[in-house]
C-alpha cells in the first residue's frame, strides 16, 4: 500500500438542513469538517491507508482543536499539523434541489494556512517515508504565500521521488490574492509551475477551460467521450510529465440529478479507460436523488489513488471503476467526507444498483 500525504486547508463546513437558505432567519446549522486536501485524506484513511495530513491551525482555538480531533479519529497523522496565527476558514454550503442550484460561500481570508510561508513547512521530515503527495488547486487560490508552500511541496516531493497528484478544483471566487491578475490568469500562472511536477492531473472539463485554455469540441452539457479522449491526450501533450489524467464526467440535470462518470488515459501507451461502461460502451451512473453532491470530486481522487496504489485493482480499468463507483455513493452521504465503505464500493462496481434494504 501507499502511503499519502495530502497538502490543504482544513475547513468548518456550516450547512442548513433540510435544503434551507443560507440566509433564512434564525435558522441553523449543521458542522462538520470540509476541505479538498483533508477529504481525500479522511476517505483514504477510512479505506485502510496510511495517511499523514499537513495544514495549519490556529493556536489556542476550540475549532481549530474539533477539527484536529476530527482527523485523529479517522487515523489520520496529524504530527506535521502545524499551529501558529491565523484563523478557522469557514465555507457555508446551501445544497439545492431540483432546478435551484446548491450554492457555497467562502469566509477563509486571514486563515493560518494562508498567512503561513513555506518555509515554516519541513518538507524533508514530512515526507520521510512517504510515496504519494496529494494537492489540490484550491490551496494555492488563497494567498501567495499558500501558493508558494503548495509549489514548494510539489517541488520537493518530486525530487524526494514521490508520485505526485493534484486535482485543479479551479474556484473562481478564490483565485484573488493577486489584483494585478484576472483569477483565471492567476489561476494558469500558479497552476503552470505545479503541472510540471505532477504524475496524475485530475479535473473536470471546466477545470482544464479556465486553467489550461483546452476545450473538449462538443456542444454544452453533451458528453462525446472520444472528443473527452482529444481533450486529455491534449493535456498530457501540454505536460508530458503526465503519466495518467483522469477527467471526470457529470451531467448535471438538475441539482438532485446527475449522470456521473469519468475517464482515465494512461500515457504512454495511450490507454484510455471509461467508467461505468457495458461492453465497452460509457454508461454512466444514474443519480436521480442527491443528498450532496459537495466532495463527490474529492471522493473520487480518493477513490483513484486507493485503487492505483493498491494490489487489489490490477489494471487501471478496475481502479476507475473503483473511483467512480466510490464518488457515485458519496453523493449520498450528507456532508464533505465519503462514508462508503470497501465492500459497499465493490457491490456497486459488481452492479448491484438498486439500493435495496441490507438485512
Amino acid at each position: 500500500m501507499a502511503n499519502f500525504v495530502t497538502f490543504g486547508e482544513a475547513l468548518l463546513r456550516l450547512s442548513p438542513p433540510n435544503h434551507q437558505r443560507l440566509a433564512r432567519p434564525a435558522g441553523h446549522y449543521k458542522l462538520g469538517p470540509a476541505g479538498a486536501e483533508l477529504n481525500v485524506a479522511c476517505a483514504l484513511a477510512n479505506w485502510n491507508n496510511d495517511v499523514r495530513y499537513v495544514t495549519a491551525l490556529p493556536v489556542t482555538n476550540p475549532l481549530a482543536d474539533m477539527l484536529l480531533s476530527e482527523m485523529q479519529s479517522y487515523g489520520i497523522d496529524t504530527k506535521h499539523v502545524m499551529r501558529r496565527e491565523g484563523r478557522v476558514g469557514l465555507v457555508f454550503v446551501e445544497t439545492g434541489a431540483g432546478q435551484r442550484p446548491s450554492r457555497v460561500h467562502y469566509d477563509r481570508s486571514y486563515s493560518s494556512i494562508s498567512l503561513a510561508p513555506s518555509s515554516e513547512y519541513d518538507w524533508d521530515e514530512i515526507f520521510a517515508a512517504a510515496t504519494h503527495l496529494h494537492i489540490s488547486g484550491i490551496t494555492p487560490a488563497l494567498s501567495k504565500n499558500a501558493a508558494d508552500a503548495t509549489i514548494e511541496a510539489a517541488k520537493h516531493a518530486k525530487q524526494m521521488g514521490l508520485h505526485v497528484s493534484c486535482d485543479i478544483n479551479f474556484r473562481s471566487k478564490l483565485w484573488q490574492w493577486d489584483t494585478e491578475r484576472s483569477g483565471r490568469d492567476l489561476a494558469k500562472k500558479i497552476m503552470g509551475e505545479i503541472l510540471p511536477e505532477l504524475n496524475l492531473l485530475i479535473a473536470n472539463e471546466t477545470d482544464l477551460t479556465d486553467v489550461l485554455g483546452l476545450h473538449a469540441e462538443t456542444a454544452e452539457g453533451e458528453i462525446d467521450i472520444e472528443a473527452f479522449a482529444c481533450l486529455a491526450r491534449r493535456a498530457a501533450d501540454t505536460f508530458p510529465n503526465l503519466s495518467h489524467v483522469a477527467i471526470t464526467l457529470r451531467e448535471s440535470l438538475s441539482a438532485t440529478h446527475n449522470r456521473w462518470g469519468a475517464i482515465l488515459l494512461e500515457r504512454p501507451d495511450d490507454q484510455l479507460y471509461i467508467a461505468p461502461e457495458n461492453e465497452g460502451v460509457y454508461a454512466p451512473y444514474n443519480i436521480d436523488m442527491i443528498v450532496d453532491r459537495v466532495g463527490a470530486g474529492d471522493a473520487f481522487a480518493a477513490g483513484l489513488l486507493h485503487a492505483l496504489g493498491s494490489d487489489q485493482y490490477r489494471t487501471p480499468s478496475k481502479a476507475l471503476d473503483f473511483a467512480v463507483a466510490a464518488s457515485c455513493l458519496a453523493h449520498s452521504i450528507p456532508g464533505d467526507i465519503n462514508h462508503s465503505n470497501l465492500s459497499e464500493i465493490g457491490e456497486l462496481t459488481e452492479g448491484n444498483h438498486t439500493g435495496r434494504v441490507v438485512r
